[in-house]
C-alpha cells in the first residue's frame, strides 16, 4: 500500500468532526437558553453563545439573522417541548378516561410551567408572546379544546362552548400557577390537584372522596 493510499484510508476510517446540522442547532440554542437564563437577553452577546456551543461566530447567522429570530425559535422549541410532556401524562390514561385525562391535562400544565416558567418567561417576553392571538390561539388550547369536545361527546360532561371552557381553563391554571410560583410553594403536586378537582367541579362531574 503506497503512502497516498494508507493516508486515505486512515481519512475514511476516521470520525467525522462535522456534527449533523439540527445537532449544532440543538447546541447553540442549548448555549444560548443556559446564557439567557444566567445574564438576560440583553446582556448576552452572539459572540458568547457561539462560543459556549464551541462554534465560529459565523456559524450563528447560519441559523439565525439575530438574536431575536433565535429567541422565536427558542419559544417554538418550548412549545413543542411543553405540549410532549402533556401528551405523555395524557397518554398515561386509558383512552376512554376523559376525567383522568382532562386532569393530567391541567396537572401537567401546573408541574411543566413550574418547572419552566424562567425559560417561558425569557422567551415569551422578547417574542411577543403577549399578543391576543397568542392566548387564544396556540397548540396547548387546541390540545384541551380536543380533550374538552371528546368528553362532552363521550358523556363525561356538558358543555354549551367547549372553546370558551377551554381558555377559562387555560387561562385560571396558568393564572393560578403564577400565583404559586409567586407563593414558592415547596410542592407543586397538593397544588395541582387542587386545581383540577376545581375545574371538574366547575364540569359538573362527581369526585370521588
Amino acid at each position: 500500500m503506497t503512502d497516498n493510499s494508507a493516508a486515505e484510508s486512515a481519512r475514511k476510517a476516521a470520525p467525522s468532526r462535522t456534527k449533523p446540522p439540527e445537532v449544532r442547532l440543538e447546541e447553540l440554542m442549548g448555549a444560548a437558553e443556559a446564557l439567557f437564563l444566567e445574564k438576560g437577553v440583553d446582556a448576552t452577546t452572539i459572540s458568547e453563545i457561539t462560543e459556549a456551543a464551541g462554534v465560529a461566530k459565523g456559524t450563528f447567522y447560519v441559523y439565525f439573522p439575530s438574536k431575536q429570530e433565535m429567541l422565536a425559535a427558542l419559544a417554538e422549541r418550548y412549545v413543542g417541548q411543553f405540549v410532549q410532556a402533556l401528551d405523555e401524562a395524557i397518554g398515561a390514561c386509558a383512552d376512554d378516561d376523559w376525567v383522568g385525562r382532562l386532569r393530567a391535562w391541567i396537572h401537567a400544565n401546573v408541574t411543566t410551567y413550574l418547572r419552566t416558567y424562567r425559560v417561558h418567561d425569557i422567551v415569551f417576553t422578547h417574542t411577543h408572546h403577549h399578543a391576543r392571538e397568542g392566548h387564544t390561539e396556540n397548540a396547548v388550547i387546541r390540545q384541551l379544546i380536543g380533550i374538552l369536545q371528546a368528553g362532552m361527546q363521550a358523556g363525561a360532561w356538558k358543555l354549551d362552548n367547549p372553546r370558551m371552557t377551554a381558555l377559562l381553563i387555560y387561562a385560571g391554571v396558568h393564572c393560578a400557577t403564577d400565583d404559586a410560583i409567586l407563593a414558592k410553594l415547596p410542592d407543586a403536586t397538593d397544588f395541582a390537584d387542587g386545581i383540577a378537582d376545581a375545574y371538574l367541579r366547575m364540569l359538573g362531574v362527581p369526585l370521588r372522596g
